[in-house]
């Protein structure tokens, strides 16, 4: 037999109803805004990865198996006698799967080739006011040798003319003898304004880190600013991995530009050296292979997080 509730049990039934489904509702509420709050989450670690630059521009990977064109090849101050023309060496060679970039002042043997400059545009320019990171392989062939590279904001033309002081970031690899008498080591170098350089630092140590390994390749990283001097900028921070540092490591932080003319950065310049007759460096050469660069601040691997 049904037993029928009276008006007060079932205002009081009603009332519970309405509890339970409130409750239910707050707790609905909850759920959605922690799934908006994770979707935000998401899109805003995807928006702050796109604008620190995550994905690379390939500058070159030389794995056309030849010099692009883009390259161009000049020998500035050849004063080699009897006189060589286009002394330079600088070829792409394979090694197993890989192509890379070898890069010499000269044959072994041959001296007087001053300014060896080989340069190309950059895919994008590094407008004053950014920050950008550039990536690249390098290794040292032998000692004794004197290269530097690095980037320039000048012209073709300029570049020629100027050779050195085109430079704007620079990095320095030599074991020469300075004019003053002091003997370089083959550690590596940063510019610290005109004419100036430094070793990099073991962070571990606080002291100089160790001369550079022959025969073995390492990783770059460069984080360019180019804003204003005055506001922080045409200064580079450096990170390093391979030899004594098996992870990545922070080996120097505000090298300053060479010349800081505060303007766009448009050029990646190597030059090579081999010393004057009377005087020679040596002939070593430098390795060089995928050069990438990144807007921002960007410490990650090109060749595994991939290229836009």
């Amino acid at each position: 037999m049904c037993k029928c509730l009276n008006l007060t049990q079932l205002v009081k039934l009603t009332q519970n109803y309405v509890t339970l489904l409130r409750g239910f509702l707050v707790n609905l509420g909850v759920l959605m805004k922690y799934i908006l709050l994770c979707c935000a989450l998401l899109f805003g670690d995807v928006q702050a990865q796109h604008e620190r630059g995550e994905k690379w521009l390939l500058i070159d990977n030389f794995e056309s198996s030849t010099l692009s064109s883009e390259w161009q090849r000049v020998d500035s101050d050849n004063q080699t006698s009897p006189h060589i023309p286009n002394p330079q060496v600088t070829e792409v060679l394979k090694e197993e799967n890989n192509y890379y970039l070898l890069k010499k002042p000269a044959a072994e043997g041959v001296v007087g080739n001053r300014k060896a400059l080989t340069f190309r545009a950059l895919p994008t320019l590094v407008e004053v006011g950014q920050t950008y990171t550039f990536f690249i392989r390098f290794r040292v062939e032998y000692f004794p040798n004197n290269h530097s590279f690095g980037l320039s904001n000048m012209s073709n033309e300029e570049i020629i003319e100027k050779s050195y002081d085109a430079f704007e970031p620079m990095l320095r690899i030599t074991d020469k003898a300075e004019s003053d008498g002091r003997l370089n080591d083959g550690t590596l170098m940063v510019s610290t304004g005109f004419k100036q350089y430094t070793k990099i630092i073991d962070p571990d140590t606080g002291r100089a880190a160790s001369p550079l390994e022959q025969g073995r390749w390492y990783e770059l990283w460069y984080v360019v600013n180019n804003s204003l001097y005055a506001s922080g900028g045409q200064r580079f921070d450096v990170y390093l991995r391979g030899g004594q540092f098996e992870q990545q490591a922070h080996v120097y932080s505000g090298a300053e530009f060479r010349m800081q003319r505060e303007q766009s950065l448009s050029r990646f310049f190597m030059i090579s050296n081999t010393g004057s007759k009377s005087k020679p460096y040596g002939n070593g050469g430098v390795m060089y292979d995928d050069l990438y660069m990144a807007k921002g601040t960007v410490l990650t691997d090109p060749r595994i997080d991939g290229i836009e």
